[in-house]
C-alpha cells in the first residue's frame, strides 16, 4: 500500500483497517478501525486533515482532498462510493455518499442522509438526516432515507476489507 508522510504530517491509519495496495493515503490523514480504503483510492491530507471513521468504506477510484480552511471529516460507518469526490466537507456517521457524485466546500452530510450517484452537492449545502440529494446541483428530497438502507451496504465492506486483509493474495 502507498503511505506516505508529507514532511511533519503523518497518516494514522488504525491496524484493523484494509487499505489496497493500490490506494494512495498522503499526510494529514486518520483512518479508523475495520475502515477500508479500495483499489484506485486516492486520501490527500497534504492542505488539512482528513478523518475517515471506523467501519467506513472509501471504495475505489474515490478522491478525498482538504483545504487549509476545511478538514473533510467522514464519519463512522458510512459509505463513499466509487469514484466520489470529497473536498472540505463533513459527512456525518451513519451516511452514504453514492457513486460518482461530488460533495464541496462546507457541505454537510447529516446522519441517515444519502448523496445520490452522480450527484454534485454545491459548497455550504446541507443534506438534512433521512433526506437524498439528487442531481446537478442536487435537489434536496426530505424524508426518504432508512438507516436500514445504508447499514446494509456499510456492514457488507466491513465483512469484506476482513476478507481482504485475510484472503488477498497478489499471483504475478
Amino acid at each position: 500500500m502507498a503511505i506516505y508522510a508529507l514532511g511533519d504530517q503523518v497518516p494514522d491509519v488504525h491496524p484493523d483497517a484494509y487499505i489496497a495496495e493500490e490506494a494512495v493515503i498522503i499526510g494529514s490523514v486518520t483512518v479508523g478501525a475495520e475502515a477500508s480504503v479500495w483499489p484506485g483510492a486516492v486520501v490527500r491530507g497534504d492542505d488539512g486533515l482528513i478523518v475517515i471513521g471506523a467501519r467506513t468504506s472509501i471504495q475505489d477510484g474515490a478522491v478525498l482532498h482538504t483545504t487549509p480552511f476545511t478538514p473533510t471529516t467522514v464519519g463512522e460507518e458510512c459509505v463513499v462510493g466509487h469514484l466520489a469526490h470529497l473536498e472540505g466537507c463533513t459527512v456525518h456517521d451513519g451516511a452514504l455518499v453514492g457513486s460518482g457524485s461530488v460533495v464541496l466546500h462546507n457541505a454537510v452530510i447529516e446522519t441517515c442522509a444519502l448523496v445520490g450517484a452522480g450527484a454534485v452537492v454545491s459548497g455550504g449545502t446541507v443534506v438534512p438526516s433521512g433526506a437524498m440529494a439528487l442531481g446537478i446541483p442536487a435537489v434536496i428530497k426530505p424524508d426518504r432515507v432508512t438507516p436500514e438502507m445504508i447499514s446494509l451496504g456499510m456492514l457488507s465492506y466491513v465483512e469484506r476489507g476482513k476478507r481482504y486483509r485475510a484472503d488477498l493474495r497478489r499471483l504475478a
